[in-house]
């Protein structure tokens, strides 16, 4: 057994390990820590493969940025999980069909594989050797050219995603004076202006 096959079983294990506890974990700040380290994983398992540029990606923008604000939104917020967690029965019929979709997927390409090994060997886009073209140049000129608009639709659901998730967690408190440009600028001096007649020797 090669070192590069012993640092694969060791990410993979790893992995796979943290990903259980990510689900398995009773802290949501515990589940988001073992999700950076089901990343940091991740990310030397696309090392090993030469795949450095998702490797890259998956550190600066999933652990630098995804996983970071997951931390700060669960720390933050005053999220009740035991209220989360009681209505868990009643969406386990959902989660489990998907749960076996998502198997039936697994097998079926596992099984794809094994019944027709030449199918993995029909790559219709071969990767260039790297003194032609380096693994960051030859992926970016699939993504932004045979795929482009399946690129610009997945960017705009992300925007529709934050969008809601915006929506979603922003919260008016009661009591707090707002800016209302609208009423502002529909001002009128009838409206805008409240004339007292004030007696003599009496205040306001």
């Amino acid at each position: 057994m090669g070192l590069q096959a012993v640092f694969f079983y060791l990410f993979a294990f790893v992995a796979v390990a943290s990903a259980f506890m990510v689900i398995s974990a009773r802290n949501p700040v515990h589940s988001v820590l073992f999700l950076i380290l089901v990343f940091f994983n991740s990310a030397g398992l696309f090392l090993l493969t030469g795949a450095e540029f998702l490797a890259m990606i998956l550190l600066v923008v999933y652990i630098g940025a995804v996983a970071v604000l997951f931390l700060f939104v669960v720390m933050m917020l005053d999220i009740d999980f035991a209220e989360l967690r009681s209505g868990f029965l009643q969406y386990a019929p959902v989660g489990a069909l998907i749960g076996l979709i998502l198997a039936a997927e697994l097998v079926l390409v596992i099984g794809g594989s094994v019944l027709s090994p030449e199918a993995a060997k029909s790559i219709t886009m071969p990767i260039p050797s790297p003194a032609v073209r380096t693994n960051t140049a030859a992926l970016g000129d699939v993504l932004y050219t045979h795929y482009v608009y399946f690129f610009q639709v997945s960017g705009l659901v992300l925007l529709v995603a934050m969008i809601g998730a915006i929506v979603l967690t922003l919260r008016h408190r009661e009591n707090v004076k707002r800016q209302d440009i609208s009423k502002q600028v529909a001002r009128t001096p009838a409206t805008a202006v409240e004339v007292v007649k004030v007696k003599p020797g009496q205040g306001i």
